[in-house]
């Protein structure tokens, strides 16, 4: 099953099933694939597998989820270096170049699904870390990832199992 993520006017939306819910996408909207460029805020249009969950240890319990899933700890980060051989690729900290910290005290991470985009194998510059995750309480853009309340988004968990996918679709 995949979770459709549409724009409703002016609002982004997630479909699972019959379950519909708001989401959020990055701050540069939605662009085609093969126009995603690193730190442009951009979330890519189409089809991406959900990969594995990561999860906080300390703010989550471990469920049977049906998806591969692994704690994270303070020192996993995520490689955003296109020049590094490491690039889009999970890191341990310290890491010498540009990267993101998983372990966020904002709780967007708390539950963080890795999508298959741009990984097999990364092209560098075509973007990188490109998650599911939970939203922000105010519902600001992300960095070009897909989010879901943190309610919402452990629902879909509770579902979601090797093959599925979040498919982002053109809103015009």
């Amino acid at each position: 099953m995949d979770l459709v993520v549409t724009r409703d006017g002016a609002a982004w939306q997630a479909r699972w099933g019959a379950q519909r819910w708001r989401c959020v996408v990055g701050r540069g909207g939605v662009v085609a694939a093969e126009a995603k460029r690193e730190g442009d805020g951009a979330t890519p249009l189409g089809r991406w597998p959900l990969r594995r969950l990561l999860f906080r240890p300390d703010r989550e319990t471990p469920a049977a989820w049906p998806l591969p899933a692994a704690a994270i700890a303070p020192q996993d980060g995520w490689c955003d270096d296109p020049g590094h051989p490491a690039y889009n690729r999970p890191v341990a900290l310290p890491f010498p170049a540009s990267h993101e910290q998983l372990w966020r005290e904002d709780g967007l991470y708390d539950l963080l699904v890795v999508l298959g985009h741009n990984d097999d194998p990364p092209r560098p510059g075509l973007g990188s870390a490109i998650f599911l995750h939970c939203a922000r309480p105010d519902w600001r853009p992300t960095e070009g990832c897909v989010a879901l309340a943190h309610e919402d988004l452990r629902s879909l968990l509770r579902d979601a199992a090797p093959g599925d996918g979040v498919l982002v679709r053109d809103p015009d």
